[in-house]
């Protein structure tokens, strides 16, 4: 294990101790994510803990149902209490870029409908401002290269995220869009921008939707109330 997956060892076992006995749980997706669910497996097993939870990817939802957490999708519960993912980068007032493992679309949907959002992340993630991670888009693939077209005009310097030649798709089977802007000055006038775009399913700007995050550094974990 990398000094780095140790950080988010601690930050995901930290996270868990907020999940109490009969709560409705969003689990996100990413590699902080895999070590809490782990973790909350580990506590469902010794505390015979009764939660529901509900994931933001196929591969949370084998995970998690590998491990003995029972899972429901998002239209199967009527509330979701909390709900606590990963995030790629969170700029020092709290807004953050998710979808680097390209699960963004559903991750936003479980968040939007959730009480309280928590984010884990190791303390590489903190940043004072977004754009140095990759924004990603989930875009319908018909219409995707006229799309790509226009987000370059625009100067978003646009990239089709492949793998061995082919599109990366996600578990809605759209295409993923990065795009490398280095510094984005204004995530909410971005982010409007990118609502407008037909074409764009969503974008990966988490704009208000935190209440906490949990920051993994070598002085042990840091709890953060942002909202």
């Amino acid at each position: 294990m990398t000094h780095q997956d140790e950080l988010k060892q601690l930050v995901g076992k930290e996270a868990v101790k907020f999940i109490k006995d009969n709560m409705v749980v969003g689990l996100g997706t990413g590699s902080t994510v895999k070590f809490m669910v782990d973790a909350l497996g580990q506590r469902v097993t010794d505390e015979h803990l009764s939660i529901i939870g509900v994931p933001t990817s196929e591969r949370t939802r084998q995970q998690a149902n590998r491990l003995g957490i029972p899972t429901k999708g998002v239209d199967e519960v009527d509330h979701i209490d909390l709900t606590i993912d990963g995030a790629d980068q969170i700029d020092k007032h709290f807004q953050g870029i998710k979808g680097g493992g390209a699960a963004h679309l559903w991750e936003k949907i479980v968040a939007i409908n959730s009480d309280k959002n928590m984010w884990i992340v190791d303390e590489s993630k903190m940043a004072d401002q977004l754009g140095t991670f990759p924004l990603p888009l989930e875009v319908i693939p018909y219409g995707s290269t006229q799309l790509f077209k226009r987000l370059k005009e625009k100067g978003y310097q646009p990239e089709f995220r492949m793998a061995a030649d082919k599109h990366v798709t996600t578990d809605s089977n759209n295409y993923i869009i990065d795009l490398h802007m280095h510094q984005i000055d204004d995530p909410k006038s971005l982010a409007l921008d990118l609502d407008q775009m037909t074409g764009i399913v969503e974008h990966g700007l988490f704009l208000n939707i935190v209440n906490t995050v949990i920051v993994g550094r070598e002085t042990g974990p840091q709890v953060l109330h942002a909202r």
